[in-house]
């Protein structure tokens, strides 16, 4: 019989919180079960197995991620909403290494498709409308803008900038800049 109150929900919460502590690729149901100090056969009527739990801490974090841009964006348009949208990808990343990275998890089609990963698509279109662009242009810009907010705060949270100045925040402050330069003036095809 399974330890009354393990669930799903508190097995994926206590993973996503032994993801920020020890790093998403340490997080087993192994490591969960000593965390709980049960049998990992225990664990496995609430998750298959690690792959599964790993899953739902993805989803989790999906989900708190596009909370979080949900209520910044909310009102903004334009600069203001690319600046607010990037600002919500990097605290968060600093706030909840492990689940940052377990959101980047890649995930199977049918599973994404039903992810908060739709509302992060959604939303960055949403925010692409206040720079007039329409398709192809908009996929462009939307991959365009991931690859410069993970990239910068992979390598960021990577110590990749500690060695030189200027500040790390200038630097995200100047690369915003650029970017809403860049989507305002968005080269023709």
């Amino acid at each position: 019989m399974a330890r009354a109150g393990l669930t799903p929900e508190r097995l994926t919460l206590a993973g996503a919180e032994l993801a920020d502590e020890v790093g998403f690729d340490q997080v087993t149901v192994s490591a969960l079960a000593r965390r709980f100090d049960v049998r990992v056969a225990s664990l496995y009527s609430h998750v298959r197995n690690s792959q599964d739990l790993r899953t739902r801490i993805a989803l989790l974090a999906l989900e708190e991620l596009a909370d979080r841009a949900a209520d910044a964006l909310a009102g903004r348009s334009g600069k203001d909403a690319l600046v607010a949208l990037a600002n919500v990808y990097r605290d968060y990343a600093h706030e909840h290494p492990g689940r940052y990275t377990a959101a980047q998890l890649r995930l199977d089609p049918e599973t994404a498709a039903a992810s908060a990963g739709v509302r992060h698509a959604r939303m960055t279109r949403a925010l692409l409308r206040g720079y007039d662009l329409t398709e192809p242009d908009q996929t462009h810009a939307v991959r365009l803008l991931g690859s410069v907010f993970h990239g910068y705060v992979s390598l960021e949270m990577g110590g990749g900038f500690s060695h030189s100045a200027p500040d790390t925040q200038e630097t995200w402050s100047r690369t915003l800049d650029a970017l809403d330069a860049l989507l305002r003036n968005w080269p023709a095809p």
